[in-house]
């Protein structure tokens, strides 16, 4: 048995972006969180009025219009859009050149523990109503999980 020799590896965390129930932006994430703000609330997103629980952390202050255009955000989920917001506000903040960068050693992580539930129940209800001929083609990119890290490797020619 041959022993395994231990090659190190470095990783570089280059950025921060954010969005998050307190704050869309790093600035007033810090702020939130200096200042002793929380994010809970009433939920807002559906009728909550046969749940016991009524409150919630919901993002209030996100404009995926800042940065993504209309085509895109119609492709894209509302967690992806969120995955986009934050990565292309930590792109910013590292101040990172990809045009001096090798592309081929650059990677993205996404961290999330499902896809696009939002874009999931509403072609289930598409289904349900209208039948299978009316579902989005892009119903499964837009749900699975991975995509939110792919959509920003394609953004930045990553690889």
């Amino acid at each position: 048995m041959t022993e395994r020799k231990f090659i190190p590896r470095r990783v570089v965390i280059t950025g921060i972006g954010v969005v998050s129930p307190i704050g869309s932006n790093k600035s007033a994430f810090w702020d939130s969180l200096r200042n002793g703000r929380g994010g809970i609330g009433p939920i807002t997103r559906f009728d909550i009025s046969d749940f016991p629980c009524q409150i919630a952390a919901e993002v209030t202050d996100f404009d995926a219009s800042a940065f993504l255009d209309r085509k895109e955000l119609r492709h894209m989920d509302l967690f992806t859009q969120y995955a986009m917001g934050a990565g292309i506000q930590a792109v910013e903040n590292s101040g990172i050149d990809f045009q001096k960068c090798d592309r081929e050693r650059v990677g993205v992580i996404v961290g999330s523990g499902i896809g696009g539930m939002i874009t999931y129940e509403k072609q289930v209800k598409i289904i349900q109503s209208r039948g299978p001929r009316k579902m989005s083609p892009f119903f499964i990119p837009m749900m699975i999980s991975d995509i939110a890290a792919g959509h920003l490797s394609i953004r930045y020619d990553l690889r």
